[in-house]
């Protein structure tokens, strides 16, 4: 199948370019706050539509600087050594989920020390807004054309421009479908009834590690990168430990409930 003729940019203003990618991560953006607030509004949580706006922007802020410093350091440093303006252009991609995750952590601790309230009741609160973010975060890379998959023969795939003559797995839609859709579904699901604190965060951390995990055997290893150890991907070096941590800490979260 060819690569559908879809321009990167949907909005050009003279010089100024706007991006479907960076659309993407707004749409997100601004779906997680509503989300948020009525989060908020159904756990009865002492947080005002003001407070939710400043965690949204922290949790955006950290997301988008942890996300480029983590593409930098784990999969391309030697290149922006050399381009040091293009650490700048993150409408182009190049943005890691494992750096953004640590950035939006990190938010949530600065969140929550500013308002004393605890850490697993904000990021469980967040939770479910991040597979929507990361759905459309990969529909993007694939309008981008870019982290695609590895070469096959099956009907679907697709030749894409920067990936030779031969057809590609189109792996940024099977990571759109398990991290979007599927992962806010089981999200969703275990949300509504009453969980111990931290285990909508933890299972989302291990449905992530699981489904990242799975997607890198078709997704092709960054050329700058290759395979790391043992024919496996950078990628898949990162996301399996979170597999192995959110899934204990699952079970020590209903543990630590138990013996309470």
């Amino acid at each position: 199948m060819p690569f559908p003729d879809i321009d990167p940019v949907f909005l050009r203003l003279g010089p100024l370019e706007f991006r479907w990618y960076g659309l993407m991560y707004i749409i997100g953006f601004v779906t997680a706050y509503f989300l948020v607030l009525a989060g908020v509004k159904r756990r009865k949580l002492p947080f005002s539509k003001e407070d939710v706006a400043d965690l949204i922007f922290f949790v955006a802020v950290g997301i988008v600087l942890g996300g480029r410093t983590g593409y930098i350091l784990f999969y391309n440093l030697s290149y922006y050594f050399t381009n040091p303006l293009k650490v700048f252009a993150v409408w182009e991609g190049g943005m890691s989920f494992h750096g953004g995750l640590i950035g939006a952590v990190l938010a949530v601790v600065f969140f929550v020390h500013k308002k004393k309230t605890g850490f697993f009741t904000v990021t469980d609160l967040c939770t479910p807004a991040a597979p929507i973010g990361l759905g459309l975060g990969r529909i993007g890379n694939f309008i981008n054309g870019e982290l695609y998959g590895r070469v096959t023969d099956v009907s679907w795939g697709i030749i894409f421009p920067a990936g030779g003559p031969q057809p590609r797995h189109p792996s940024q839609l099977y990571e759109a479908f398990l991290e979007g859709p599927v992962t806010f579904g089981i999200i969703w699901l275990l949300g509504r009834k009453r969980r111990p604190a931290g285990v909508i965060s933890w299972s989302f951390i291990a449905l992530y590690g699981l489904f990242r995990f799975f997607v890198e055997f078709f997704r092709e290893p960054d050329l700058q990168v290759g395979f790391i150890w043992g024919g496996f991907s950078m990628g898949q070096l990162l996301s399996f430990p979170m597999l192995l941590v959110g899934v204990m800490m699952v079970w020590w979260s209903y543990h630590r409930e138990k013996v309470r």
